[in-house]
């Protein structure tokens, strides 16, 4: 078992700052209905390095489901048509919208691309009008994770100790 502190983090009204301009050419962002296999493919690439595993302990038959969804929305980053970053949101419709997977490849840290495609991503989430749209993040995510969230717009209302299976 691992313990982990976890901070959960709510936004509950739309960005107040405008809207992010792409730090690059060739950049889009966007919801996109990924078959499993790109989703897989990109998950792994964005999560190898933060330990996620959620997705892929699922089964396929679940995953497929999930990804068919309607209220599971994943926004794709793509830099001249490669997939670079994800933004996934659960119960988009709802009252209640969570930010399950957020991330980049590592060859797309450090150049703005993360500010951009969260910004694209929330913006599209409250056209919907959630009451709030809410995460958790935990010390076994990126360094900078928690001070990011909090420049875009989130604030923390929680943070506990958590154990997870190791």
């Amino acid at each position: 078992m691992v313990e982990l502190l976890v901070t959960y983090m709510e936004m509950t009204a739309p960005p107040s700052y405008a809207a992010k301009p792409a730090p690059a050419v060739g950049l889009t962002v966007g919801p996109e209905r990924i078959g499993r296999a790109d989703y897989l493919a990109l998950y792994r690439e964005v999560g190898e390095t933060l330990d996620w595993d959620q997705r892929l302990r699922m089964r396929l038959t679940e995953l497929d489901a999930l990804l068919a969804e309607s209220s599971t929305q994943v926004h794709v980053l793509r830099h001249d048509g490669r997939a670079v970053g994800m933004c996934e949101f659960a119960r988009v419709g709802g009252p209640e919208v969570e930010l399950v997977h957020f991330g980049l490849v590592p060859d797309a840290y450090g150049q703005g691309f993360g500010g951009f495609l969260l910004d694209g991503a929330l913006r599209a989430c409250w056209t919907r009008a959630p009451r709030r749209i809410w995460l958790h993040t935990d010390t076994n995510d990126h360094p900078r994770a928690l001070s990011f969230y909090e420049k875009m717009g989130f604030r923390s209302y929680q943070r506990r100790m958590e154990t997870f299976p190791d």
